[in-house]
């Protein structure tokens, strides 16, 4: 193997394993408690060796944040949601969202409930034109764009829908992680009834009530 593709290769599996460590340390004490000094203990090197790879513990997070992010991309963008639109699509969309978060529940209670400005300045999604800078939101304001019943919807009163989704859905994946005894049927059913009762009756303008704003 030439020397140069060698070395990058230890590039690399050294950066995985520093940021494999501060995965870990953040699922035992959240964000607030990374730190170089940590990553360095856990995985028996100097401080100054993790500077090697990372400026600082910003890039480090942002890894991390990127991953977890990835994950829910994904998720949003399975190939199952490519010949869906409208309602169709959102109810597999949300469904595959709950789930996907479901699936790495500590990571994500840790990344949403953290209060922390490192943190807000990934997870924040409730501010006015979230939907055009955070990707998983401006996935789903384009999904309930495309229902034909919002066809004459104003695009704060989009993005207003989907920042009220994106809250409720959170309220649901944070009590399913919490109730950690609950059985697979029983968390598929909750999650069935909510996106099909609840999300589609939020995402849904009223036809009555746009009269009424008209």
């Amino acid at each position: 193997m030439p020397l140069k593709k060698r070395r990058d290769r230890e590039i690399e599996n050294m950066k995985h394993i520093i940021i494999e460590a501060a995965e870990n340390i953040i699922a035992t004490d959240g964000i607030d408690g990374l730190s170089i000094r940590k990553i360095a203990r856990q995985i028996e090197y100097s401080p100054a060796t993790i500077y090697h790879y990372f400026d600082d513990k910003e890039e480090i997070l942002n890894v991390v944040m990127q991953k977890g992010y990835a994950k829910i991309l994904k998720a949003i963008s399975a190939n199952n949601l490519d010949n869906l639109k409208g309602k169709e699509k959102l109810v597999e969309m949300s469904k595959n969202y709950i789930r996907a978060s479901i699936a790495m529940s500590d990571e994500y209670m840790n990344a949403l409930l953290n209060t922390s400005q490192e943190a807000l300045q990934y997870t924040s999604s409730l501010f006015k034109g979230a939907s055009s800078q955070k990707p998983a939101l401006s996935i789903l304001y384009q999904c309930i764009k495309e229902i034909d019943e919002n066809k004459n919807a104003s695009d704060d009163e989009l993005e207003l829908i989907a920042q009220m989704i994106a809250v409720s859905t959170f309220g649901l994946i944070v009590k399913i992680s919490v109730e950690k005894d609950l059985d697979e049927e029983q968390i598929e059913r909750l999650i069935n009834y909510f996106v099909e009762e609840t999300v589609l009756k939020i995402a849904i303008i009223n036809k009555k009530e746009r009269k009424g704003k008209d």
